[in-house]
C-alpha cells in the first residue's frame, strides 16, 4: 500500500470517530470468535482419539468412553454456538458502523461538490461525478463492513490456527507455516494487477453513466435529429470498454481463487502423506492427524477470505482513491478571512430597500482557458440606481460579466467593487443575497411552486403572493391547479419557458435585491406576456440599480447607458440616442434588428 493509500485511509478515521466505541467492542470480539473457531477441529479429533483411547487432554484423562464423548460433543456445540452468537452481533455492527460511515463521506462529498465552482463542474461531466458520490461510496461502504474488519478477523483466526497447530505438532506446523509464504507473494503480485483494472473498470463506468445522463437529458435533441442509432452505437462502444475492464478483473479474481484452491489440495495431500507416515511409525495419533488435516482445511478458509476480501479492498482504495480525488479538489470561491461581515442583507419583500449599489469593473481580464481569453482589461462604471444595458455579438463576454460579479468564477486581473468594495472582501451569502439574477436558461426544482419561489428566504406565502400580484402576475399562478402549492416536475417540465421565466423574476423580487442583473429575462415570453411584465418590471428597477443584457431594442433603449462590447473588450458607451447615430456596432445592431422587424 503506497502512502498516498495510507493517507486517504487516515481520511477515514475522523468517520469513524463517532461510533469508536461500537467499533472497539466489535474488533474485540474478534479474539473470542476466533478460539471458538480454533477449538472445534481440536475437538474434533479428540472424539477420534478418545474411540481409539489415545486421548493427550488431561480433563478427559480417567473418563470412560461414553462420558468423554458427550463432555467432547457439548463443548463442540457449546464452541459453535457461541461462535455463532458473537459473530451475528459483530456481522451487525460492522453493518451499522459501515452506514453511517458512507452516509458521512456522501454529505460531505455532496456539501464539497456543492462548494467547488464552476471551474470544476465545467470540466466534470454529471455522470461522472454521480458515479462518485454513488458507485464508489457503495465500494467504500462494501470494504469497511466486509473488507477491512474481515481481513483483521481473519489473521487473527489465521494466527489462532497457526499458534494451535505448532503447540500440538511443531513439525507438521512448521510445513503448514512454510507454504503460506510463496502464495503471499503471489497473491500480492496478482493483487496489484487487479487494482489496476479496477481503477479502469471505474473510470469506464463513470463514462457511461455519463453518456446515459447526457442522452437522458437531451432526449428531445435526440429525437428530433434522429440520433438514436448513432448514440446507441457510441454508448454500445462504452459498454463494451466497460464489458473487457470488468472481464479483466474477473479473471485475476479467478486467478487468485484458483491458486488458493491448488495450493491447499497439494498442503492436504501433503500432511496426509507425512501424518500417515508418522501415524504408521506410531510418531502421532490418528486423532491428532485428523485435527491437522481440519487445520489445514480451516487454514485456507480465511486465505481465501482474505483473497476475496483483499479483491474488495483493492476496488474500495480505488473508490478511496477517487472519493479522495474529488475532496482534494480546491474550493476556489471562498470567504477571506478580513471581510466586511458586518453587512449583511438585512431586507425581506416587506421592508423598505435600504440603497441601490454602484458597480465597478477596473481593468478586469478572464478567460476560461489561458489561450482564449474572453475579458480584456475591461473597465465600466454603473453609478448608484442607473440603469446599463450591455449589448454586443456571441461570444463578447456579456454572460461571462454576470459570472464574475456573482463571484461563480475569479478574474485572473483586476477588480470588481461592489459600493466601494472589492467583491471579494464580502462574504459570498452578503454578495449573492444583493444581487438579484435573471437568467435566460431557467433552473426550476422539483418541488412546488412556493419552494421555488422561496428557495432560501424567510418569507410567508401571503408575502409571496404579495410580490407576484405587484408584479402582475397573479392570473398566472390563478391558472395553476393548486396556485402556490402546484406540484412542479424535474425542470419545471409541466411549465412553458415563459411560465419558468415568469416565476424566475418573481422569485428575484421576493429577496428584494439592491442590483438587478438580467440576462435575455424576457427572452423565452410570448409579446403579450413581456408587455405586462415589462410594465411590472418598471416598479422592480425603480431606484435599484440594473444591469440588462438583451438583445431586443424595446429592453435597452430606455437605458441609461448602453455599453457595447467586441471580444471582450469596451468599444462604444452612451446613450441609445448618442449610439444610434455613431455609425458604429451599435447602429449596425440597430439597422439588423429593424430590418428583421420590417421583414416580418
Amino acid at each position: 500500500m503506497s502512502s498516498k493509500d495510507s493517507r486517504r485511509l487516515r481520511r477515514l478515521l475522523p468517520y469513524l470517530a463517532k461510533d469508536g466505541r461500537r467499533l472497539g467492542l466489535t474488533l474485540l470480539m474478534l479474539i473470542p470468535v476466533a478460539l471458538m473457531a480454533a477449538v472445534q477441529p481440536l475437538l474434533v479429533g479428540q472424539v477420534i482419539a478418545v474411540l481409539r483411547d489415545e486421548s493427550t487432554l488431561s480433563w478427559l484423562a480417567g473418563l470412560p468412553v461414553g462420558p468423554a464423548l458427550r463432555l467432547l460433543i457439548s463443548s463442540l456445540c457449546f464452541a459453535i454456538l457461541i461462535r455463532f452468537s458473537l459473530l451475528g452481533v459483530q456481522v451487525f455492527n460492522i453493518q451499522a458502523v459501515g452506514q453511517r460511515l458512507t452516509a458521512r463521506i456522501r454529505e460531505d462529498l455532496f456539501s464539497h461538490a456543492m462548494a467547488l465552482s464552476l471551474y470544476f463542474h465545467d470540466r466534470i461531466p454529471v455522470g461522472k461525478l454521480l458515479t462518485r458520490l454513488t458507485n464508489d461510496v457503495d465500494a467504500l461502504a462494501e470494504v469497511f463492513s466486509s473488507g477491512v474488519v474481515g481481513i483483521i478477523a481473519d489473521i487473527v483466526t489465521l494466527v489462532v490456527i497457526i499458534l494451535t497447530m505448532v503447540s500440538i505438532e511443531a513439525r507438521l506446523g512448521f510445513i503448514l507455516l512454510m507454504t503460506q509464504v510463496p502464495m503471499t507473494f503471489a497473491i500480492i503480485s496478482l493483487q496489484r494487477r487487479y487494482r489496476k483494472a479496477n481503477y479502469k473498470v471505474r473510470e469506464d463506468l463513470s463514462q457511461l453513466n455519463a453518456d446515459f445522463q447526457e442522452n437522458l437529458q437531451g432526449i428531445e435533441v435526440v429525437q428530433m435529429f434522429c440520433r438514436e442509432a448513432f448514440n446507441s452505437i457510441r454508448f454500445a462502444r462504452t459498454g463494451s470498454s466497460y464489458r473487457k475492464a470488468v472481464d479483466g478483473t474477473i479473471f485475476l479474481d479467478s486467478a487468485i481463487s484458483a491458486l488458493i484452491e491448488w495450493i491447499a489440495l497439494i498442503v492436504v495431500a501433503m500432511i496426509l502423506a507425512l501424518g500417515g507416515s508418522m501415524v504408521t511409525h506410531k510418531l502421532m495419533g490418528l486423532g491428532t492427524l485428523t485435527t491437522f488435516i481440519l487445520y489445514s482445511q480451516r487454514l485456507f478458509d480465511p486465505l481465501r477470505q482474505l483473497a476475496e476480501r483483499f479483491t474488495q479492498i483493492q476496488g474500495g482504495l480505488t473508490a478511496i482513491e477517487r472519493i479522495g480525488e474529488l475532496l482534494e479538489q480546491p474550493i476556489e470561491i471562498v470567504d477571506l478571512a478580513n471581510q466586511y461581515s458586518s453587512l449583511t442583507p438585512n431586507r425581506n419583500s416587506d421592508q423598505e430597500f435600504v440603497h441601490a449599489s454602484e458597480i465597478i469593473f477596473e481593468d478586469v481580464s478572464f478567460s476560461y482557458r489561458q489561450d482564449e481569453p474572453i475579458l480584456r482589461a475591461l473597465s465600466f462604471r454603473v453609478p448608484i440606481g442607473k440603469h446599463v444595458a450591455i449589448v454586443g455579438p456571441t461570444g463578447s463576454g456579456k454572460s461571462t460579466i454576470i459570472r464574475l460579479l456573482c463571484r461563480l468564477y475569479e478574474p485572473q486581473k483586476g477588480k470588481i467593487l461592489l459600493d466601494g468594495i472589492d467583491i471579494r472582501a464580502l462574504p459570498l451569502s452578503v454578495l449573492r443575497h444583493r444581487l438579484g439574477v435573471v437568467l435566460q436558461d431557467t433552473f426550476i426544482c422539483s418541488g412546488n411552486v412556493a419552494m421555488n419561489l422561496r428557495l432560501n428566504a424567510q418569507i410567508t406565502n401571503a408575502q409571496i403572493l404579495k410580490t407576484c400580484q405587484s408584479l402582475g402576475i397573479s392570473p398566472f399562478l390563478n391558472s395553476l391547479s393548486k396556485g402556490l402549492e402546484t406540484e412542479l416536475r424535474e425542470r419545471g417540465g409541466n411549465l412553458s419557458s415563459g411560465e419558468r421565466q415568469l416565476l424566475s423574476v418573481a422569485r428575484v423580487a421576493i429577496r428584494n435585491p439592491s442590483v438587478l442583473v438580467m440576462d435575455e429575462a424576457t427572452a423565452s415570453m410570448d409579446p403579450s406576456t413581456e408587455a405586462t411584465l415589462q410594465r411590472d418590471l418598471e416598479s422592480l428597477l425603480d431606484q435599484r440599480t440594473a444591469i440588462v443584457i438583451a438583445h431586443r431594442l424595446a429592453t435597452i433603449e430606455a437605458a441609461d447607458q448602453i455599453l457595447v462590447l467586441k471580444q471582450g473588450k469596451l468599444v462604444e458607451a452612451g446613450t441609445h440616442v448618442e449610439l444610434k447615430h455613431q455609425g458604429g456596432i451599435y447602429t449596425k445592431l440597430i439597422q439588423v434588428q429593424e430590418r428583421g422587424l420590417i421583414s416580418h
